[in-house]
């Protein structure tokens, strides 16, 4: 096999899974761990992505990724991550979700929920709660951000801080080794801190690829957060200081 096409064959499958491992390449191609490790160099060196330890993820920075391959990344631990979420919240509550596809997940299982009332700034979450009838969608205005549906700035601050909410479920760009929640862009971060305090739960759902990545503006942190849900077990340091911080972790 061609070492360029076997390296488009791992941008995809990088693109797909979030996160390609050198041994698990190796494995699969029957090739050498050194010939592998030299893909993904190369993919580093291009730009397409960005080496870890034991292998290479989507690249991240200022940028956030496009959002069409977000929506793919990892979509087996985002369904897992929505079902627990959705678990947890009750019918009759009220509900705002933020913008994201960990948040178009949970509201996937919120179809058969009764009586909720949700608030949101995601126009992909309004249409996938308008197929459950007996849910109330409110749908906060301000400017529309074209590349996924979000509606950002003062003006969608501004209708959020008329609620109380019961729940707020938020989704985020990246988790530090801090506990910092973080995003890309500022609009929708002063829609979300909104959000927070306007809610008497705060519930985070993040797949473990948002600890591997990183971005500029800081929307929280966990000490703000009474849920996170993820699909995989936090760092030892990380799920220690949650426990001091009273933020309950579930894996799903």
């Amino acid at each position: 096999m061609v070492s360029n096409f076997r390296q488009r064959e791992i941008l995809d499958l990088a693109r797909k899974d979030g996160k390609v491992t050198v041994d698990g390449l190796a494995n699969f191609y029957d090739v050498t761990v050194q010939t592998i490790r030299r893909d993904l160099a190369e993919l580093a060196e291009s730009g397409q992505l960005e080496r870890v330890h034991g292998g290479a993820v989507v690249p991240s920075g200022v940028v956030n990724i496009v959002y069409e391959e977000r929506r793919r990344l990892n979509q087996k631990g985002k369904k897992a991550i929505a079902r627990a979420c959705a678990q947890l919240i009750p019918d009759g509550a009220s509900v705002f979700m933020n913008i994201g596809t960990s948040t178009e997940a949970v509201a996937q299982d919120l179809l058969d929920h009764k009586n909720l009332l949700v608030v949101t700034n995601n126009l992909n979450i309004a249409n996938i709660l308008a197929a459950n009838k007996s849910c109330e969608i409110i749908l906060a205005g301000g400017v529309l951000r074209r590349i996924d549906g979000g509606i950002v700035g003062g003006l969608t601050a501004e209708m959020v801080q008329q609620f109380k909410f019961d729940f707020s479920i938020l989704g985020c760009s990246a988790i530090d080794a801090d506990g910092d929640i973080l995003d890309f862009d500022g609009q929708e971060v002063m829609v979300s801190q909104t959000a927070i305090q306007r809610s008497r739960k705060v519930m985070v759902v993040a797949d473990h690829l948002k600890f591997l990545r990183n971005a500029p503006l800081k929307l929280c942190s966990l000490t703000d957060v009474e849920v996170l849900f993820t699909d995989r077990i936090l760092s030892e340091p990380l799920l220690t200081n949650c426990k001091s911080w009273g933020t309950n972790v579930v894996t799903a």
